[in-house]
C-alpha cells in the first residue's frame, strides 16, 4: 500500500506558503508506517519542535491501474475520506535551505492520521466536497474540492504515468489555506460536510 500526497493543490495555501503555483501535480510519498490507527492519539515526537497540521481529502484506489486516461480515472475510486498530513516544519525548512530531500519532515511514523471511514461518492461530485478542520473547537481550515488546482482525475492520470496504482493505495489530495502548528493538549476534529470522521488528541 502506497500513500501519495499532493503538494500545493490549493492556490491560497500556496500563497500562504510563499510558493509558486505548480504547472503539474507535485507529489511526495509517505510509508505505510505513517498511518495512525483509528481513534489513536498522536504523540508529539522529540525530534521536532514545530509540527503543522494540513487537513486533506483522501481518495482510496479500488483497482489496479497504470497509465490511466483522465477520462477513465473515475473508475478507479468510489469513496472519499479525510486525513491530516503532519509536517515537521522546522525540519522541512532546514532541508529546503540545504537543498536536501525532505521526507524526514513528512514521512515519520504516525504523520498521516486517517478518518475512521470513507464516504461513498454515489450521487456526489468529487469536485464539490466541503470539508473542514477544527482545532480546540474552532474552525482553522475550510475547503471545497472545487478549488483544487488539479482535479482528482488529473491527479490519478498523472500519478499512474510513473507508479502503478494498486487497490488500497491512498491519495492525500492537498490542503487549503489555514495550516498551523499543534501543541500537546490540542484536539483536532476533521469533517466532510458536517460528518466528523476524525477526532485526534495531541499528547
Amino acid at each position: 500500500m502506497k500513500i501519495f500526497c499532493i503538494g500545493r493543490n490549493y492556490a491560497n495555501h500556496a500563497k500562504e506558503m510563499n510558493a509558486s503555483l505548480p504547472e503539474k501535480p507535485l507529489f511526495f510519498m509517505k510509508p505505510d508506517t505513517a498511518l495512525l490507527g483509528k481513534k489513536a492519539d498522536f504523540y508529539y515526537p522529540d525530534f521536532t519542535k514545530d509540527i503543522h497540521y494540513e487537513c486533506e481529502l483522501v481518495i482510496r484506489i479500488r483497482k489496479v491501474g497504470k497509465n490511466i486516461s483522465e477520462k477513465f480515472a473515475h473508475e478507479y475510486y468510489d469513496q472519499v475520506g479525510i486525513g491530516i498530513d503532519f509536517t515537521a516544519r522546522d525540519l522541512q525548512s532546514e532541508c529546503k535551505e540545504n537543498g536536501h530531500p525532505w521526507e524526514i519532515a513528512k514521512a515519520f511514523d504516525n504523520s498521516a492520521p486517517l478518518g475512521t471511514h470513507f464516504i461513498s461518492l454515489e450521487n456526489k461530485d468529487v469536485q464539490n466536497i466541503n470539508f473542514h478542520l477544527k482545532k480546540n473547537g474552532e474552525i482553522v481550515q475550510k475547503g471545497n474540492s472545487q478549488d483544487m488546482i488539479f482535479s482528482v482525475s488529473k491527479i490519478i492520470a498523472y500519478l499512474s504515468q510513473f507508479c502503478t496504482l494498486k487497490t488500497g493505495d491512498l491519495i492525500f489530495t492537498g490542503t487549503p489555506e489555514g495550516v498551523g502548528s499543534i501543541a500537546i493538549g490540542d484536539r483536532l476534529e476533521a469533517f466532510i460536510e458536517e460528518e466528523k470522521l476524525l477526532d485526534l488528541k495531541i499528547k
